[in-house]
């Protein structure tokens, strides 16, 4: 393991973490620090004491809902402090969080609702997210809705400007159904609950819904000790930690990254979030600038968007030491340009929900290459495999597909043993990507294997997307792609073969599908071929159209 003679990251590469619980974790520093802030929300402070008080009631809560260990509990939340006391709440009475994206239409909130076997589900009474919660809730096995108020959450003054003028944007919370509870009568009790045993290594805190290397998603099990290690690793690799830590949270926590690197690992380090429930990039620096900001985790079009906003020119930076990138590759010159602009370092890293988050990263300090994913995090061991034979590793020098062990690495998916085998092997889990590692312990992604679509952090999978252009009677074939996207990384594309007969245009089978997707999921074009590349066997093939898709982009950026 050549990191171990080049270690970077500024603590041992063999650093053990003793087994430890979600819930422990945050008692561990509500004892050390209880006033501390760990939640800045527009300005409204929520010390570890505060957290950990509504944690406990959230628990109290669910136990007298009948929620017992082992059951599943949803959230359906953006970033507020509902999100925070629930998570830890639900743990604490040893129910298993599953994370619901916001995004998600009724039917993928349906399916996963289904899959996991929810029992209930925290949202806000938004017109965004209520009526979709009660939707999913008659065609599921959701038994119950707790639903919170953002204006509750509010400093006093922005509380009382929220419900005069956007009351337009909040749904009435049914006051006679007995299946439907205000967040505020769940914690209104003494918070007294009895100690539930949990074990770290065994116990599944998190149900993290992923697609995994293909096909349809499926839920990572994530255990206590998984989310603690990875939370701890993330921690100790940061040289300063300790000092001025207060980290932008506006990565979305239902997903993994942010699960780890904003909400986990500050709480591991004694840290504070300052919670912003949406991207906007006006007021992430304005944050910034507000909060005199240490860290802020993000997506590469994040940093994209903050460079094209003109407010980048007169913002106060000079606070903020390092900026986390992940979910997709960051563009050299992007990542040049943001740290001309606000003398910050990005720190590219590299991780899969299979993993809690976090497999690898640049150093905050020290050897930062840009361009590949830095070293593995301690207590990690990588290992490259040949791409035809997995079984095997890969010839020395040569790319190979990269597989990682350690304390982070899942379970296994939910109710999926077989899918589990497939890429789990004594302790090393395949990832379905293709890297090299340099003299360094650098390690490169060069390929992938997988056909899934990264759009700006967020996985898309193309059979999906497939599967509803097929409903429509003019569609014969249909092959979606990642196409190259200077702001976003990637963006989903369709082809389409029409049916013998039928006439339709690419912009019309546009505006039919997307209002069908997530919002992330929705097509910048469908283009209609008179047929679709296949395989010797007949299969329809991707690959000519992602080289096809990929030389147009280069001409087209050779030629300005």
């Amino acid at each position: 393991m050549i990191w171990r003679e080049c270690y970077n990251h500024p603590v041992a590469w063999d650093t053990q973490f003793a087994p430890l619980s979600v819930p422990d974790m945050l008692q561990a520093m509500v004892e050390q620090r209880p006033l501390a802030p760990l939640i800045d929300f527009m300005g409204r402070k929520y010390s570890y004491a505060d957290v950990a008080s509504a944690a406990r009631r959230v628990a109290k809560g669910l136990l007298d809902l009948g929620i017992r260990k082992g059951d599943r509990v949803g959230l359906f939340l953006p970033n507020v402090p509902h999100y925070v006391a629930a998570y830890y709440g639900a743990m604490m009475m040893g129910a298993i969080v599953v994370n619901f994206s916001p995004l998600y239409t009724v039917e993928e909130l349906r399916y996963q609702a289904e899959d996991s076997g929810t029992k209930l589900l925290f949202t806000l009474s938004a017109k965004a997210l209520l009526p979709r919660a009660q939707e999913v809730m008659a065609q599921s096995c959701i038994e119950h809705l707790v639903v919170g108020s953002v204006a509750g959450a509010l400093p006093v003054g922005k509380s009382l400007y929220y419900r005069f003028f956007k009351a337009d944007e909040d749904a009435e919370i049914p006051q006679d159904d007995r299946n439907i509870s205000r967040f505020s009568h769940l914690i209104a009790n003494d918070g007294d609950a009895p100690p539930i045993l949990i074990d770290p290594a065994n116990d599944i805190a998190l149900l993290q819904y992923t697609g995994g290397t293909t096909g349809t998603p499926k839920g990572a099990m994530l255990t206590h000790q998984n989310l603690s290690s990875n939370a701890r690793q993330v921690a100790i690799i940061d040289p300063h930690r300790g000092e001025n830590d207060r980290i932008i949270g506006v990565l979305p926590l239902f997903h993994v990254f942010a699960n780890t690197c904003v909400l986990n690992r500050t709480v591991a380090s004694g840290g504070e979030m300052v919670l912003l429930p949406r991207f906007d990039a006006e007021q992430v620096m304005h944050a910034i600038e507000r909060t005199r900001a240490s860290y802020m985790p993000g997506v590469p079009t994040m940093y994209q968007a903050m460079l094209d906003h003109p407010a980048v020119h007169h913002t106060d930076f000079s606070s903020l030491r390092v900026c986390i990138s992940g979910g997709a590759p960051m563009p050299r010159e992007v990542k040049d340009r943001f740290e001309h602009a606000t003398g910050a370092r990005i720190a590219e890293g590299y991780g899969l929900t299979e993993s809690s988050g976090v497999v690898s990263a640049n150093p905050y300090e020290g050897a930062n290459k840009a361009g590949t994913i830095g070293q593995p995090v301690p207590g990690t061991r990588v290992k490259l495999l040949n791409r035809e034979d997995p079984t095997r590793e890969a010839e020395p020098g040569e790319p190979g597909e990269l597989a990682f062990a350690g304390p982070q690495t899942m379970k296994g998916y939910w109710q999926r043993p077989e899918a589990t085998a497939e890429i789990l092997e004594n302790g090393y889990l395949r990832t379905g990507d293709v890297a090299t590692i340099d003299a360094d312990g650098y390690i490169r992604i060069v390929d992938r294997i997988k056909d899934m679509i990264t759009v700006g952090g967020f996985k898309v999978f193309p059979s999906q997307v497939e599967q509803v252009l097929y409903r429509h009677p003019a569609v014969k074939e249909a092959l979606v792609i990642g196409i190259p996207d200077s702001y976003r990384g990637e963006s989903p594309k369709a082809f389409v073969a029409l049916a013998e007969g039928a006439t339709a245009s690419g912009a019309e089978l546009k505006a039919w599908l997307n209002p069908q997707l997530g919002k992330h999921e929705q097509v910048v074009a469908v283009e209609i071929r008179e047929s679709l590349p296949k395989t010797l066997v007949g299969k329809l093939s991707r690959k000519e159209l992602v080289a096809e898709e990929r030389e147009r982009y280069e001409a087209e950026a050779k030629n300005g």
